[in-house]
C-alpha cells in the first residue's frame, strides 16, 4: 500500500535537482513535498528567534514564507545562542551566461544571513555537474562558472568572509578525501533510490553526489577551517536540492561530521504560471539580470499570468485570484514594503485595483532591481573574481 501511495504521489508532481513540475500544469504542493522529503515547516517562532539573535528584522523572504522549510535550523540557532558559530554553504550550477531572478533568490537571502550572523560562506560552482548534465564542454562550463561568479559577487558578499570555488579548480586534497569517504558509504541502490538514476545514465552522474555533499564538512576547506573541525554548516537552497543533502545527512555521522542544517525555499515561478520554476531554456519564462527596462515591461505585460477576471465588470465584481496571479506573486518576493503589499492584496483581491495597475508597479520594482544589479555586475572585474576564488584564509570570518 505504501509503495502504491508513493507511486501515485510521484505521478502528481516531480521535484528533483534537475526537474520541477506540477501535475498537469498545477502548482507545486509544498505540504506534500515536506511530507515526502521529511523536512520541517519553518514556523513563526523560528522566524522570531532569528530576529532576536540577529537584532534585525527578518528578511522579506523569511517573513513572507519564501524560505518555508528547514532541517535542524533550530539546532543551529540554539548553538549560535550558546556562542557556537557556524558557516554557510550554497552554490550555483553554471549552465547559462546570465542569471534570472529565480537564480538570484538564494544569493540575496544568503547575503542577508552572512550579514546578520557575521559568519563565513563557501559558494560552490558546480561546473563539473553542468558539463555532465547539459550539452556543454568542460571548457564552456568552466567559463560560465567565472561569468556566473561575477553575478554572485554583484549581490554584495563580503570578500573577507567569502570563498567562491569552481569544482574544476578546487577538487583535490582534503576535499577529494571527503568525497571518497562519502562515496564508500553510499550504495548504488541507495543513490538510485534517492536520485532516480537509470542504466542509461553515464557514470559521471552517479558519481557526482559526493561532490555536492562534502562542502557541508569544514574539513573540506583546511585553508579556512583547519582548527574548527567541529564547526556546523547551514545550507540555504531551493527545496529541489534536498535529495543531495538527505544523502549527506545520512552519511555525515558515519564519517565523523555533524549533519548539515538546511533552510529551503519555494520556487520562483515562471511568468506563465506556478507549475514549476523559471527555465533558462525559455527566455520568455523568466526575467534575466541582463534584460533591459523595455524587455522587462514587454515580458510582464505579455507573459505574466494574471489572476484577474476576463472583463473589468467581472473583475470589479469578483476580484483577482491571488493564488494564481504571477504579478502579485513576484511583488511578494521583491516589494519590500509590507504595508504597500498588503494594500495591493486587499485592493486587487477585492477588484478595486486592476491587473494593469499591478503589472505597472511590478515593472517599476523589477526594473529598479535589475538596473541596480547590472551596475554592480559591471563593477566586478576579473581580478575581483580571482580574489574571491583565491585559496586563502578569511581574515574576518567571525568578526
Amino acid at each position: 500500500m505504501e509503495k502504491k501511495e508513493r507511486e501515485v504521489e510521484e505521478e502528481e508532481q516531480v521535484v528533483n535537482p534537475w526537474e520541477v513540475s506540477g501535475k498537469d500544469g498545477a502548482k507545486i504542493d509544498y505540504d506534500k513535498l515536506i511530507d515526502k522529503f521529511g523536512c520541517q515547516r519553518l514556523d513563526e517562532p523560528l522566524v522570531r528567534l532569528v530576529e532576536r539573535l540577529t537584532s534585525r528584522p527578518a528578511h522579506v523572504f523569511l517573513r513572507r514564507g519564501v524560505f518555508f522549510a528547514h532541517r535542524d535550523l533550530n539546532e543551529i540557532l540554539d548553538c549560535y545562542e550558546r556562542g557556537q558559530k557556524f558557516y554557510l554553504y550554497t552554490g550555483r550550477g553554471p549552465s547559462s551566461e546570465a542569471l534570472h531572478l529565480g537564480h538570484l533568490v538564494p544569493f540575496m537571502f544568503t547575503k542577508y544571513l552572512q550579514d546578520a550572523f557575521k559568519v563565513p560562506l563557501v559558494i560552490q560552482l558546480t561546473d563539473d555537474e553542468k558539463c555532465m548534465w547539459k550539452n556543454l564542454t568542460v571548457e564552456e562550463s568552466h567559463r560560465l562558472a567565472r561569468e556566473n561568479a561575477k553575478d554572485i559577487i554583484a549581490c554584495g558578499f563580503d570578500i573577507t568572509r567569502t570563498f567562491i570555488f569552481s569544482d574544476f579548480d578546487y577538487v583535490g586534497g582534503a576535499f577529494y578525501k571527503n568525497m571518497v569517504r562519502v562515496a564508500k558509504c553510499v550504495t548504488f541502490n541507495k543513490v538510485v533510490g534517492i536520485f532516480g538514476f537509470t542504466g542509461e545514465d553515464h557514470i559521471g552522474k552517479i558519481s557526482f553526489p559526493p561532490v555536492q555533499a562534502v562542502p557541508s564538512f569544514p574539513s573540506s576547506f583546511p585553508h579556512l577551517f583547519s582548527d574548527k573541525s567541529d564547526l556546523r554548516c547551514l545550507i540555504p537552497c531551493a527545496i529541489d536540492q534536498d535529495p543531495y543533502f538527505r544523502m549527506t545527512r545520512d552519511v555525515a555521522p558515519r564519517i565523523g561530521h555533524h549533519k548539515p542544517a538546511l533552510i529551503e525555499s519555494s520556487f520562483f515561478p515562471a511568468l506563465q504560471g506556478e507549475s514549476g520554476k523559471m527555465s533558462a531554456s525559455d527566455p520568455n519564462s523568466a526575467i534575466y539580470v541582463t534584460d533591459s527596462a523595455k524587455d522587462i515591461k514587454n515580458k510582464v505585460n505579455r507573459y505574466a499570468f494574471s489572476g484577474g477576471q476576463d472583463s473589468i465588470e467581472n473583475h470589479r465584481k469578483y476580484g483577482a485570484n491571488l493564488e494564481v496571479d504571477i504579478p502579485f506573486k513576484y511583488l511578494s518576493f521583491f516589494l519590500d514594503d509590507d504595508a504597500e503589499l498588503e494594500h495591493i492584496r486587499k485592493e486587487y483581491g477585492a477588484g478595486r485595483m486592476l491587473t494593469g495597475e499591478v503589472k505597472k508597479r511590478l515593472i517599476e520594482v523589477l526594473t529598479e532591481l535589475v538596473e541596480r544589479h547590472r551596475k554592480a555586475r559591471a563593477a566586478v572585474t576579473d581580478e575581483m573574481v580571482d580574489a574571491f576564488m583565491a585559496v586563502r584564509p578569511l581574515p574576518h570570518m567571525f568578526d
